[in-house]
């Protein structure tokens, strides 16, 4: 029997779900009504008071104190209520749609139908548009539910498939690629002062990717060279339908994912990468991250991301989503790091104010700015460290005080200054710690056959993740906690007197000046490894 649509019953917009046409694209013909898509609906905990009040429990104390939750006690006590999916698969029905997938723990119901009935379902009108990077499907207003479903709903994602969000890797051109010192991750993992003895074994560690892809041969080429043997285990998880796809263009997102695996697969090569491969789109970034939370088979403790966007050009719902997945790493014992941003304090907006990078921002998340190092002629020794800012003609560390997120308790004895822009908003500074970032004192890498020297914040983001993958393997060896959610120890347990993390007091990344103490360029500063991790044990 076919269920009838109930006619007229009243729509609401859901809130924060607002989207803005795409700037500089142009109509480009028709979609076809009858193409089948699907979407994802991120619903609601279902006690969104109590999660969060567990999540502060957890900022509140030291790593090793912490009773983190299983995944599947994550999804029991946090996961939507039966009858929030009641009334989403009652709402299925009414339209006509398939659902293809259900998850508790992410909290997710993925639909599909055609354009048509999706246009219907939620009051959108779909329109196909030319941009300079590509042909889109996109809409631009809110989505509309029915009222009795908009009180569960968080988010509905995967309407609009525009790209969400950018690679932070930086290239140099050939001429100044000629001129630069470059350096393989263990050597600045040595310039760190990262720990021996310690090789990431028994860890599991994720990688969120958003394009591009990795060779069998090019990591077994490159941890050769460095006489890493054997080669370390990379398995790619397919997100969505995307797939590990190898561009063949070194200088395209292959580079972003072949960094992040050789960073940290060189310096941690017994750990276990999971590459979690997702479209680039705002339902594509957020199911990654999810799967990669949630993933119980796996089990990975750190999760790395080189990927991000202004805050502006986020959704309200595309963050909310997202943050929810942080707070559900947060609850089970999962590190998230992200790099901040290439572009300086305007984060690429060209509004002439300044901006900071989401997912950096997020209060769950580890923000990783920018240096750039200088060492002796060995390149053995530090000689010298500042911001990283090659601007006007090159990139810059990203860094500032967020539009959306106010100051975490953890950070209020931070000194992080009022935003530079007009009104000196108050809020969560970004980013929290740094290290190594200008592609002139970059990283050899291999990607497409090719060896080349890289940089980028997005280099950050897989140190800092290599080095706590060092923390997590010898917590577990001493039968500690993971270090989880590092932010509230880093501000609040790691006096500045240890000298674990050294602060950066040179250089600006445009609004805002590097000094003594926290700043918005490069955080707490970058780290001594060794001492960093003392001061993580009991």
């Amino acid at each position: 029997m076919v269920a009838r649509k109930k006619e007229g019953a009243a729509k609401v917009p859901l809130p924060g779900s607002e989207r803005l046409p795409l700037a500089g694209a142009k109509p480009s013909g028709k979609l076809n009504p009858r193409e089948t898509i699907q979407v994802t609906l991120i619903l609601k905990p279902r006690s969104s008071r109590e999660k969060l009040a567990a999540v502060e429990k957890i900022a509140s104390q030291r790593p090793h104190s912490r009773a983190y939750l299983t995944r599947e006690q994550l999804a029991s006590s946090f996961g939507p209520t039966p009858e929030s999916i009641a009334r989403i698969e009652e709402f299925a029905r009414d339209n006509a749609l398939a659902i293809v997938d259900e998850n508790a723990a992410a909290r997710s119901v993925v639909l599909s139908g055609t354009i048509a009935q999706f246009g219907r379902a939620f009051g959108v009108k779909l329109a196909r548009c030319r941009h300079p990077t590509g042909i889109y499907r996109v809409r631009s207003g809110p989505i509309y539910l029915p009222a009795n479903l908009a009180p569960v709903v968080q988010a509905v994602l995967g309407l609009d498939d525009r790209p969400q969000a950018r690679s932070h890797v930086r290239l140099l051109g050939k001429r100044a690629a000629a001129a630069a010192i470059s350096y393989t991750p263990p050597q600045v993992a040595r310039l760190y002062d990262f720990p021996t003895g310690l090789d990431g074994t028994g860890q599991s560690v994720a990688i969120i990717e958003l394009g591009g892809g990795f060779t069998t041969q090019d990591l077994q080429a490159y941890f050769s060279s460095l006489g890493i043997s054997p080669t370390p285990s990379v398995l790619a998880i397919s997100v969505d339908g995307a797939t590990n796809s190898p561009t063949g263009d070194p200088s395209g997102p292959d580079a972003e994912v072949m960094l992040d695996i050789e960073m940290i697969g060189s310096i941690a090569p017994k750990a276990s990468i999971y590459v979690y491969f997702a479209p680039n789109t705002d339902a594509g970034f957020v199911d990654a991250v999810s799967a990669a939370v949630n993933d119980a088979q796996h089990k990975p403790s750190i999760i790395s991301i080189s990927w991000g966007e202004a805050e502006s050009a986020w959704t309200s719902q595309g963050i909310s989503a997202l943050e929810q997945a942080f707070q559900d790493a947060a609850l089970v014992g999962v590190t998230v790091a992200a790099a901040s941003g290439d572009s300086g304090s305007s984060d690429g907006v060209t509004d002439g104010l300044a901006h900071v990078d989401f997912p950096a921002s997020s209060p769950y998340v580890l923000g990783c700015g920018g240096t750039e190092i200088t060492t002796s002629s060995d390149k053995e020794t530090i000689t010298g460290e500042v911001v990283w800012n090659d601007q006007p003609s090159g990139g810059a560390t990203g860094g500032g005080i967020s539009d959306l997120f106010p100051l975490p308790a953890w950070q209020s004895n931070a000194d992080v200054p009022p935003s530079a822009n007009p009104g000196g908003h108050v809020g969560r500074g970004v980013p929290d710690v740094a290290g190594d970032a200008d592609p002139s004192s970059g990283y050899v890498i291999q990607a497409d056959g090719s060896e080349f020297a890289v940089g980028g914040t997005s280099a950050v983001a897989p140190l800092w993740t290599a080095l706590l993958t060092m923390a997590n393997q010898d917590a577990a060896t001493g039968g500690r906690e993971p270090v989880g959610f590092i932010n509230p120890t880093l501000y609040q347990s790691v006096p500045a007197t240890s000298g674990a993390l050294i602060e950066i007091t040179s250089g600006s990344n445009g609004a805002y000046s590097a000094g003594p103490g926290w700043n918005a360029c490069t955080g707490l500063g970058r780290p001594d490894g060794a001492k960093l991790l003392g001061q993580l044990e009991p």
